[in-house]
């Protein structure tokens, strides 16, 4: 109970900071991945990778993680409000590709065959207490990674 309270300070201070310091999209976004992170280590996922960017620069996956023996690729969607519908939305073919591209890349460079991999959606609302969602196999993985 008392880690929780300290988390939810430190994540206000560093959305306070991110606030200043770059777009508000920027900050809300950062936002969205912290609560993911933490949402996502809590049900038992080990985190290995944020923010990855392939050496091509094409796409960028938001949260690696182990998922017992499963690496899953994960996307994050935040947005201020449902009233446009859920953020996982936002995910259409075209940031599926990237995904995909991003998502073989770390593949190839991990070494970790394309069977044993998954793509997951985490679609937060950023209401007091957020709103998340974790969508397991949101989307196939191709198995041409």
């Amino acid at each position: 109970m008392q880690f929780q309270f300290l988390y939810r300070v430190a994540d206000a201070a560093r959305h306070r900071y991110r606030a200043r310091h770059s777009t508000p999209e920027q900050a809300q976004g950062r936002r969205g991945e912290d609560l993911a992170h933490r949402f996502l280590r809590n049900a038992g996922l080990t985190i290995v990778a944020r923010n990855f960017r392939p050496r091509s620069g094409s796409g960028e996956l938001d949260l690696v993680a182990w998922d017992r023996q499963t690496l899953v690729f994960v996307e994050v969607k935040a947005r201020a409000s449902a009233d446009f519908g859920s953020p996982a939305r936002a995910v259409d073919t075209d940031k599926e590709k990237q995904l995909r591209r991003a998502a073989g890349e770390y593949l190839r460079r991990s070494g970790t065959p394309a069977e044993q991999a998954r793509f997951d959606l985490v679609s937060i609302v950023l209401c007091e207490p957020p709103a998340i969602e974790w969508i397991k196999d949101a989307f196939p993985v191709s198995r041409r990674l």
